[in-house]
């Protein structure tokens, strides 16, 4: 069976494939800065799919946030090489994923938005190191930790609508001594922060979230789009559910830049997982 993973800060989605059956599932996010090899067989091990093939796959391809360092890559391998012992274990990061599944073999910008966010230069065959993807304490300008922090600050400091505030203080349990607990002490700060991003959906019309959403948008496009050369003249391309589920608005401030928006996907993983066979010679 040949495995293709596609993992963000707060789930990975997981594709298999043999001539007798496919495979589609997912897990908890696997991200080596706040997870370990050992975590990373424990979360294996809690999914009954992935438990009852591990000795049938023989290639995994993991794609997944963080993985950007050789030591990084380490700590993943060594988790998956653990799970599945009779596989080979290729470990990239992310945004060589998501340029698979939204450029092929076509340049472009890759970028994510979703927990996280991030951009790369795609030539049609391999990323560019870039110097973004701060992280969600210095960076991810525009994603789900981003708007979810400016939206619980807002809550915190009264600086919400009253109408607003109202809607949040039902919606979540976000009392301060609760947030801090959870930000500074508890696991996964970044998905803690991002679960606030959710209460956009409902409210999106409301000036303020309006206002929030174009902001967090164009600090994306002055932070990161526009350090590229060119930027005007090639596609942006998008996976992560803030791109998705925002579209329209993410659509509208690159069009007020004069920017170009190619695909949007929701989630990177189909569009890996047939680049993936395909370059293996299992699909036309």
């Amino acid at each position: 069976m040949i495995l293709v993973a596609d993992s963000g800060s707060s789930k990975t989605d997981w594709m298999g494939y043999s001539p007798e059956q496919t495979l589609e599932t997912s897990t908890q996010g696997i991200n080596p800065y706040f997870v370990n090899a050992f975590d990373i067989v424990k979360i294996l091990g809690k999914n009954k799919e992935l438990s009852a093939h591990a000795n049938e796959v023989r290639e995994v391809y993991f794609f997944g946030a963080g993985c950007s360092s050789p030591d990084k890559h380490e700590i993943i391998s060594n988790g998956l090489s653990s799970f599945f012992p009779k596989a080979f274990i290729s470990v990239d990061h992310d945004l060589l994923g998501s340029a698979y599944a939204t450029c092929g073999d076509k340049k472009g910008l890759a970028c994510i938005l979703g927990t996280g966010s991030n951009i790369t230069y795609y030539d049609g065959v391999e990323v560019h190191d870039g110097k973004h993807g701060l992280g969600y304490v210095l960076g991810d300008e525009g994603s789900g930790t981003y708007f979810g922090r400016k939206i619980l600050v807002s809550y915190l400091y009264r600086t919400m609508p009253e109408d607003l505030q109202e809607h949040f203080a039902k919606a979540f349990v976000a009392d301060k001594e609760t947030v801090i607990q959870n930000i500074y002490q508890k696991p996964f700060p970044n998905s803690y922060l991002a679960s606030f991003s959710r209460f956009m959906v409902a409210h999106k019309n409301h000036p303020f979230i309006k206002k929030v959403l174009k902001d967090g948008f164009q600090e994306f496009i002055d932070t990161n789009v526009k350090d590229y050369k060119g930027y005007k003249s090639i596609d942006c391309n998008f996976v992560g559910s803030i791109a998705f589920f925002y579209q329209d608005e993410l659509r509208e401030v690159f069009a007020e830049n004069g920017l170009r928006i190619g695909k949007i996907l929701q989630k990177p993983i189909e569009g890996i997982f047939e680049y993936i066979l395909k370059r293996e010679g299992i699909m036309a």
